[in-house]
């Protein structure tokens, strides 16, 4: 039950926030054609909590490719490798650790000051470590803030097949291709 208020809340400041966007198609529709599209590369470290006692907290590095459509939207892939360190089960049982590449495909909506921006990411993890074999979807709504380097925000993290999900911190350097 609270998994399911805490997805429920995810969804609604995201849309609420697409909403904020949307009001403004008038400007944007300009940017269009003012704007050079291109490419950004990232590097970020990531650090989590999951939320149940399944693991006790993550780390992890990523590399994320942006495609800017406009000056207000873009478009990302990201991959890297996450770890979920060892916890306990519902039992009190120790849980090994569980590695994962995750492969996500997502789109990010700057709403405020070109600098602030929501994001929402979905894909696959594949778990490489520890003799697991799962792969899960993976969908990940966020919040954060860029500017020409620094990219630093917060997300929300569901496993389909893991057994925890989590709400992680990712700071990034990041730099146009």
């Amino acid at each position: 039950m609270k998994l399911q208020n805490l997805r429920t809340f995810c969804l609604a400041i995201i849309a609420i926030l697409y909403a904020n966007t949307t009001f403004a198609q008038t400007t944007v529709e300009s940017e269009i054609k003012n704007y050079d599209q291109g490419f950004r590369l990232g590097f970020g470290i990531n650090g989590g909590l999951p939320t149940d006692n399944a693991y006790d907290w993550s780390l992890g590095g990523d590399v994320r490719l942006q495609y800017d459509l406009t000056k207000r939207a873009s478009l990302t892939l990201t991959t890297g490798f996450t770890n979920l360190f060892m916890g306990k089960d519902e039992n009190g049982v120790d849980v090994n650790d569980l590695g994962f590449i995750p492969a996500k495909a997502g789109f990010k909506a700057f709403i405020w000051e070109d600098q602030f921006y929501v994001l929402g990411e979905v894909g696959a993890g594949f778990a490489v470590t520890n003799g697991y074999d799962d792969t899960t979807f993976i969908w990940s709504p966020g919040i954060g803030y860029a500017n020409k380097y620094i990219d630093v925000s917060v997300r929300y993290e569901s496993y389909n097949t893991f057994k925890t999900d989590q709400v992680a911190l990712r700071l990034a350097y990041g730099f146009d291709l």
